[in-house]
């Protein structure tokens, strides 16, 4: 496996120099910014990434009016009590995407989120997840929200700010040719050899997982 120093080399060397390459890296958001956003985005968010999976993302950000409108700004309390008459209604809603699966997942994430204040919030906990453990926080959002596996619930997170890496095409293929993964990572021994990698690779740089994630795709 390369360092972290080698393949920032090999990205900048495709991306016009490591100026230009620091330029795109990005940074994820201070933990006290990051539990200083309120329930009700976070839910928005989960709901945005839950739609756009499978979804021309351009339909659903055309539409997310209609959604703000439609959950009333994604309240977390009015959500996770929405009735079934109240249900019924979106599924006719011609301003929100009328998947009833996805829809349900609204009621199923708020009572979540309902769920995380009695360990401090949702905000305050994702806030205070260590990125060396990143696969556990993975591993809460798929097992106890709704439709959040995968790179869902990575993509929610980068969006919302959180120190995190994207298993993208570009990643994935990086990490096979350092010799981490042999194939997409789906098995919870695979994720653990990426954490295990991206661990290596923080400890050596001193970067977070959101800027070595890019790095790595940008080294593609």
């Amino acid at each position: 496996m390369r360092s972290y120093d080698e393949i920032f080399a090999i990205a900048a060397d495709r991306k016009g120099g490591a100026e230009a390459l620091e330029a795109q890296l990005g940074s994820p958001l201070p933990a006290t910014d990051l539990a200083a956003i309120p329930e009700d985005r976070w839910l928005a968010q989960m709901t945005k990434c839950i739609f756009q999976a499978g979804f021309n993302w351009k339909v659903i950000e055309a539409k997310w009016p209609g959604f703000e409108a439609a959950f009333h700004g994604f309240d977390v309390n009015r959500c996770a009590f929405l009735n079934d008459e109240e249900f019924d209604a979106l599924l006719s809603n011609k301003d929100v995407v009328r998947n009833g699966q996805k829809l349900r997942t609204v009621i199923d994430n708020a009572i979540f989120i309902q769920e995380q204040r009695a360990e401090g919030g949702i905000a305050q906990r994702i806030a205070d997840w260590p990125s060396e453990d990143f696969i556990g926080l993975l591993e809460l959002l798929k097992k106890d929200a709704s439709r959040l596996g995968g790179n869902s619930a990575c993509y929610m997170l980068r969006f919302m700010g959180k120190d995190s890496w994207i298993l993208s095409q570009d990643v994935t293929a990086r990490l096979i040719a350092e010799g981490v993964i042999d194939k997409p990572a789906s098995s919870k021994t695979a994720l653990r050899a990426v954490q295990a990698a991206f661990n290596d690779w923080m400890a050596q740089s001193g970067r977070g997982l959101t800027q070595i994630s890019r790095t790595l795709a940008m080294s593609v």
